[in-house]
């Protein structure tokens, strides 16, 4: 499992009642919300590697 890090977030009462909405209808909890949310924009934004990043069309690994 990977290393995680913790830090506190202040977010907006609604904001947060949004989130708590949206991570039952995914049965997560808002915290996993928040990270899958994150690491969706991290990855559709290329600042995120995904494996297949890592892996060429084949499945070969780069080099």
């Amino acid at each position: 499992m990977a290393n995680k890090k913790s830090f506190v977030l202040r977010i907006d009462e609604d904001v947060y009642k949004a989130m708590e909405r949206w991570a039952s209808d995914e049965f997560r909890s808002v915290n996993g919300q928040i990270e899958w949310l994150i690491n969706q924009e991290l990855k559709a934004k290329g600042r995120l590697k995904t494996k297949d990043d890592s892996e060429g069309k084949s499945g070969k690994q780069k080099k």
